[in-house]
């Protein structure tokens, strides 16, 4: 085998369901979370919680199985900007979906952060949000480092259907 290695590039899994996702969400002007927190459809746009002035949504890309964003409704890149009560909310939110993690995919810790601007990393760097990442001891194998490939356990639809179970379990 004549392949660099290790391989300068991603491989690719095939995902044949993830493709409405990648053909909408490359229209010009899309704005994924704006129109979750305009519509009434969770389900068709995976929103977990609801609040008042912000609501957890799972990532359409996840980093891992269960990857959750919590998201003020008002559209803001700056975290100056955002309201106390909306800080409080969007903390509040950030702690239900570590517990909500706990049980639904048995997370062992979590990463929690935001990504600030392009710079950073943020595929969305229009509309702040809070990632909640869920982590297992030994998550992080081989096939990210040789493979630099992602394994995701898990399709969004069954996982999000568990969350909601549990989360209903929960209150």
């Amino acid at each position: 085998m004549n392949e660099e290695f290790p391989r300068a590039h991603l491989s690719s899994l095939w995902a044949p369901w993830r493709v409405e996702y990648f053909q909408a969400e490359h229209r010009t002007g899309w704005d994924f979370l704006t129109e979750a927190a305009q519509s009434d459809d969770d389900a068709g746009h995976f929103v977990v919680k609801r609040g008042k002035s912000a609501f957890l949504i799972m990532n359409k890309y996840p980093y891992s199985a269960g990857h959750l964003m919590a998201v003020p409704y008002r559209k803001t890149c700056v975290m100056a900007d955002l309201a106390a009560d909306e800080v409080l909310e969007l903390w509040e939110l950030v702690i239900h979906a570590q517990r909500l993690l706990g049980e639904a995919v048995k997370a062992q810790g979590f990463n929690v952060g935001w990504n600030l601007g392009r710079a950073s990393g943020a595929g969305v760097d229009d509309h702040i949000h809070i990632h909640i990442v869920p982590r297992w001891v030994g998550d992080s194998n081989f096939i990210a480092v040789i493979g630099q490939t992602r394994v995701i356990p898990e399709g969004l639809q069954p996982l999000y259907e568990r969350l909601i179970t549990i989360q209903k379990e929960l209150a």
